[in-house]
């Protein structure tokens, strides 16, 4: 089951990082007409008729989401090396650090989308009749459920390898949730290793 979890921490955790960098480079997070011809917009670049051009001008927007783009790409790149590096070495402590590096990630990514789509929407979406979110967009979407859903396995596999003793002598756990963590990494670590009974005919 420990294995299970942090595969798959990994698996979501890379996966994300590709659509991070993927939607953060292209150019595709909003196509539009513009003068009769199809164009695309991205963070860094403007296209028409398939010839792009470096943006001209400095929009705060476009500034806060790059921003929070490139520290959401370097926050999951470092929770998918913690990750890796604990699913090698089997260290709890850093099973929890990449989750909770891997959910901040996705917080990051989430400011940048939710500063693009209100501008987009209230700026672009008047200026433009025939406009739409493109592919680069969805993906940041995509890499935001898969990062939260690495924190939250990575999360749990340090719950079953770190089980409280490690809540407790950091005062993070109040008495009374201690016997719930205490269930929790008992039923996750039993779960699997109990062995199944068989009955004779």
């Amino acid at each position: 089951m420990l294995y299970t979890l942090a595969s798959g921490g990994a698996l979501c955790g890379v996966a994300a990082l590709v659509l991070l960098i993927v939607s953060t480079a292209t150019d595709f997070w909003m196509q539009y007409r513009y003068a009769g011809s199809s164009a695309n917009q991205g963070l860094w670049r403007f296209c028409i008729n398939h010839k792009c051009h470096a943006h001209t001008i400095t929009v705060a927007f476009w500034d806060a989401t790059r921003a929070f783009m490139l520290l959401s790409v370097l926050s999951c790149f470092t929770g998918v090396v913690l990750g890796l590096s604990a699913f090698a070495n089997g260290t709890g402590r850093r099973v929890r650090s990449a989750g909770i590096t891997l959910t901040v990630s996705a917080f990051l990514a989430l400011l940048a989308v939710a500063i693009y789509t209100g501008v987009t929407v209230s700026f672009f979406g008047k200026k433009y009749l025939d406009w739409r979110f493109s592919w680069s967009y969805i993906s940041v979407w995509v890499a935001i459920v898969l990062a939260f859903a690495a924190g939250k396995l990575c999360d749990r596999r340090a719950c079953v390898t770190v089980g409280c003793g490690l809540h407790v002598q950091q005062g993070l756990l109040s008495p009374p949730l201690i016997g719930v963590f205490q269930l929790c990494a008992y039923w996750w670590s039993t779960r699997e290793s109990a062995p199944s009974s068989s009955t004779a005919s």
